[in-house]
């Protein structure tokens, strides 16, 4: 696995790091979507503070595990999107639409327990 998979609760946390291929971005998308599942996770967290440049690729294949994960049952936050790299999707017309973000791990938590706590059943 090119970056580990950790269970924090009902919530699965990644961290992705910059110098992940293509094909890790895809396994990690598949790991995640079984262990949703498998787990009954709620959550999910993807941690991006250490990418320096988000391409189009990454930027589509986070969609798509926020969007696998909503369809399984859980939510999906990214956090950590550098200042640099916010700027850069937005000139390259970028964007993580219906995703949420935060800027930390701990905004994320809150998001997501809020996100609970009015009623969200993962869109069912």
């Amino acid at each position: 696995m090119p970056s580990p998979i950790l269970k924090q609760g009902d919530v699965l946390i990644v961290s992705i790091l910059d110098s992940l291929s293509d094909k890790d971005f895809l396994q990690i998308r598949d790991e995640l979507a079984e262990r949703v599942g498998r787990l009954r996770s709620r959550g999910v967290v993807i941690d991006v503070s250490a990418v320096d440049i988000m391409d189009s690729f990454a930027t589509r294949t986070l969609r798509g595990i926020a969007q696998t994960a909503r369809l399984r049952g859980a939510e999906t936050v990214i956090v950590g999107i550098q200042p640099e790299v916010a700027f850069a999707m937005v000139q390259l017309g970028l964007t993580l639409d219906g995703v949420a973000t935060a800027l930390d791990l701990e905004e994320a938590m809150e998001l997501l327990a809020a996100q609970r706590s009015e009623g969200g059943d993962g869109g069912a």
